[in-house]
């Protein structure tokens, strides 16, 4: 917003430092337990990172739309009103993925595993942070607003735009440059998209059958895809397209494939190869079984 009170940066950077928050206190508390840190889980903080934004997008998008239904001023009220919309979908949300991850848990792999827990924890970890932790800094930030001061500096600011000065003034030392009231919020032009013109064309009665009919095509598909999915891994998929891997493996099916897999042979113990004997008896075992 083009507004020095209305800007919510530091709420936008403190939604980011929540799902941080929610990475140090997860994978701490893993590596106290003594879980194994392998290096798949460091890839986890941007899953994180993406699912607390996510639901700080949420909670302030329901924090918006509170002041349609109570008091502007009433902080309590609108909190309330905010987590009632904005909580029964980041929990659900949240449980699905805690849930999806926790199942990983169960592979036979350890590294899985390991990935797995430190990012169902980490998921628990930011959907308190976001409820706790989110829901407060929101609150000073209203606060923030309700006195006029300043997104930076905190300081009070006008709210009435000065003719003799700059555009760019007025923008870092006015409310806001187009002369409205800083506690005024215009209705957002993707919520007029969705409640005017697309929700009216979703519930038409044609449109819903095609939606079905899509929907149906869907699930054909999935299902046929599933039952295409071949287990094991083409090891020129994890080479560069211009690695000297990719012509080798090229050329090993197209000349060796026929052949199978190569067979391996071991001797336990000790042997003595510096006895003929020895090397020939090895020597008839290798003709033996060629």
């Amino acid at each position: 917003r083009l507004s020095c009170i209305r800007n919510n940066i530091w709420l936008a950077s403190c939604g980011v430092l929540s799902a941080g928050l929610a990475v140090v206190s997860s994978f701490g508390l893993m590596l106290y337990c003594g879980v194994p840190f392998v290096i798949t889980v460091a890839n986890a903080p941007f899953l994180i990172l993406g699912v607390g934004v996510d639901d700080m997008f949420i909670i302030i998008a329901c924090w918006e739309k509170s002041v349609k239904e109570v008091e502007k001023s009433d902080t309590k009220a609108r909190l309330a009103e905010t987590y009632t919309e904005a909580a029964v979908s980041v929990t659900i949300t949240t449980l699905t993925d805690v849930l999806a991850f926790f199942i990983g848990t169960w592979t036979a792999f350890s590294s899985v595993k390991s990935f797995c827990l430190y990012t169902g924890t980490a998921f628990i970890f930011c959907y308190v942070y976001t409820l706790t932790f989110l829901g407060a800094v929101l609150v000073l930030n209203h606060k923030r607003e309700k006195k006029n001061r300043h997104w930076l500096t905190f300081m009070p600011v006008k709210t009435d735009e000065d003719k003799s000065k700059s555009c760019l003034y007025n923008v870092c030392c006015i409310g806001n440059c187009s002369g409205q009231s800083s506690e005024s919020e215009p209705e957002h032009p993707i919520t007029t998209f969705f409640e005017r013109y697309y929700g009216p064309f979703i519930t038409n009665k044609w449109v819903k059958l095609l939606v079905v009919l899509l929907y149906g095509a869907y699930v054909g598909g999935s299902v046929y895809g599933c039952t295409q999915v071949k287990e094991g891994i083409d090891l020129r998929n994890l080479a560069n397209d211009d690695s000297y891997v990719v012509p080798y493996y090229n050329d090993d099916d197209k000349y060796f494939s026929e052949y199978g897999p190569r067979v391996m042979v071991v001797v336990n113990g000790s042997v003595e190869y510096w006895n003929e004997s020895v090397r020939v008896a090895i020597q008839n075992c290798l003709q033996s079984l060629e």
